[in-house]
């Protein structure tokens, strides 16, 4: 089950993400592109572990 959460984000990296939302073929909008980047980056801390 997906929960709505709220985070202050720089503006460098919502500029970066607003470049990667124009491809709609790999994100569907601002959620996805950070739900897709944690589920690497615990992933990435996973193996070091």
């Amino acid at each position: 089950m997906k929960k709505p959460i709220s985070a202050t984000i720089d503006e460098e990296l919502i500029s970066w993400m607003d470049q990667k939302l124009k491809d709609k073929v790999r994100y569907r909008n601002k959620s996805h592109l950070i739900e897709i980047a944690l589920s690497q980056l615990k992933t990435s801390e996973e193996k070091k572990r």
